[in-house]
């Protein structure tokens, strides 16, 4: 199973926002196991390393926290054409339409956000942890 991971979720597990923390480690200790393939958008890590970064007091500590990310998950970079999708996406936010963009042009199974409701109108179905735990379990 092939998903593209919301940076909501990446901050609950670098942050260790409750009551979040739980299942979002859950989702990434599962790309860490293989046992699915994980990947966070490229323009997501920028944004992730852009709120870790203010609440870390050193510099350093969130790039070695991005660092190991990528040791965890992929990273799929998002190409002109996401962009051109995004804008014929029926989606209120245009960043979670790049990311649904870019998930359906990398044939992913799943978006796995905490915000499902902002991906009505993905071509790509949004899960949450706790759906894609459940989804896993049955395999």
């Amino acid at each position: 199973m092939k998903v593209v991971i919301d940076s909501n979720i990446v901050i609950d597990v670098l942050e260790k926002r409750e009551p979040f923390f739980e299942k979002s480690y859950a989702v990434i200790q599962l790309c860490a196991n293989k046992t699915i393939d994980g990947y966070v958008c490229a323009g997501s890590i920028t944004d992730i390393y852009y709120i870790i970064r203010k609440n870390m007091a050193d510099n350093s500590k969130a790039k070695e926290a991005i660092i190991r990310l990528g040791e965890l998950v992929g990273v799929c970079d998002t190409m002109a054409n996401d962009i051109a999708a995004a804008h014929a996406l029926d989606m209120s936010d245009f960043e979670d339409a790049v990311l649904a963009a870019t998930s359906k042009r990398e044939k992913a199974d799943y978006i796995v956000t905490r915000n499902k409701r902002d991906f009505k109108g993905s071509p790509v179905p949004a899960v949450e942890p706790e759906e894609l735990l459940a989804l896993c379990a049955k395999k």
